[in-house]
């Protein structure tokens, strides 16, 4: 009779372990969909703050750039001015023509340059062949 006890004691344990992990798992379930949601929402939540401090960092990179290249314009400008100052404000075609064999030396070979005649108009037909 003995062994009739440890079976009928172990199955009421058996069984009582199955109903604690069913309903633990009903009682659980509901409360880790909510912490999980939770979890989420809180990483979205970090992703966009990181997002948000990186435009920020960002526009104040663009506004440096800004600033750093209106102060070149300006310094450009105080250059360009202090040469016309040397030169006594008159500026002679000479030196215009030397500005503009000066520019020519940055552009790149498809560049199309017209050079005006005597008339000021321009050397149309100076690709076709000679026949």
């Amino acid at each position: 009779m003995n062994e009739k006890f440890a079976g009928a004691f172990w199955g009421t344990i058996v069984v009582w372990a199955i109903m604690i992990v069913v309903f633990g798992g009903l009682y659980g379930c509901p409360r880790y969909n909510v912490w999980q949601q939770e979890m989420s929402g809180k990483a979205e939540f970090a992703k966009a703050e990181q997002n948000r401090r990186i435009k920020i960092e960002e526009a104040k990179a663009n506004l440096e750039a800004e600033k750093l290249n209106a102060q070149a314009e300006v310094e450009r400008a105080k250059g360009a001015a202090e040469a016309i100052k040397i030169e006594n404000g008159s500026i002679t075609p000479a030196y215009i023509q030397y500005l503009w064999v000066r520019q020519q030396s940055n552009l790149n070979d498809k560049t199309v340059i017209y050079i005006p005649t005597e008339t000021n108009l321009p050397i149309l037909e100076a690709s076709r062949d000679k026949q």
